[in-house]
């Protein structure tokens, strides 16, 4: 028979690895720091288990000890290791290449929007493979109150970021703002829904396909959208139901890929 997940997972675990991410993480959430003895009971483990770990990850630097010398706290060399690779590139590195994948699946265009500084901005497009295709060029700005991809990025926000988003964003031409409890109570039903699949508020003929992509907290950290274009001819390109079921799955493993999991 062959081996289960838990199986495998056990096969291949790494405790001493385990053991110093568990102290990682525990201090991250310790603002003022832990001794031994608090570290032990955290964990529930010996100090003499954690000693050597602790001993470790001081020595390396990830960990530092307060100035009295009988505490340990997180160090921030976790977080210049992270910005050695910085978040928008890291979120690129993965989405690209999936959604080169998602676009000969889907037989149409896709397009990946993020906030920056009051705009949606298109960060990364690929068109449709074929003679027909309609995307917007990398480092468009677009609406937020009118396109599936602004909406889809305030929709998975917590309440005080989406009145920030609505508050601080620029109007784009022919973009017109809403009245903002009439939008917050229309982006909780679109969060309901997941994703949106409307007809494009900006032109006649295209329905735009967007799926948020979250990270660990369940916040949109990008918006994935399909212009999905119908062929009406005879022949037998991906449907709107297909192309959304596409677009779920590529969101959904971007997003996975993001957090690790």
């Amino acid at each position: 028979m062959g081996e289960s997940g838990v199986e495998k997972s056990d096969k291949y675990r790494a405790p001493a690895l385990d053991k110093g991410l568990d102290i990682l993480e525990l201090l991250a959430n310790s603002a003022g720091g832990l001794n031994q003895a608090e570290i032990a009971k955290a964990l529930d483990r010996t100090t003499n288990e954690n000693y050597r770990m602790l001993d470790t990850l001081v020595r390396r630097g990830y960990v530092t000890r307060t100035p009295e010398g009988d505490r340990y706290m997180l160090s921030l060399k976790l977080l210049v290791l992270a910005n050695q690779h910085p978040p928008r590139r890291r979120v690129l590195d993965i989405a690209e290449p999936l959604m080169r994948a998602l676009c000969l699946e889907a037989e149409q265009s896709a397009q990946l929007a993020q906030w920056q500084d009051g705009d949606i901005v298109i960060v990364s497009s690929y068109s449709a493979p074929g003679n027909w295709r309609q995307s917007l060029r990398t480092g468009s700005i677009i609406g937020l109150y009118n396109t599936g991809s602004g909406r889809v990025l305030a929709a998975f926000q917590s309440s005080d970021q989406q009145l920030q988003m609505i508050r601080g964003h620029q109007l784009v031409k022919g973009e017109v703002a809403l009245e903002e409890a009439a939008f917050i109570a229309d982006l909780a039903k679109l969060r309901a829904k997941g994703c949106a699949v409307e007809a494009s508020g900006t032109v006649r003929g295209t329905t735009n396909i967007s799926f948020p992509i979250l990270d660990p907290s369940g916040s949109a950290i990008a918006a994935l959208t399909c212009p999905y274009i119908e062929r009406i001819d005879n022949y037998p390109a991906p449907d709107l139901k297909d192309v959304t079921e596409i677009m779920r799955k590529a969101a959904a493993e971007i997003g996975r890929q993001i957090a690790g999991a």
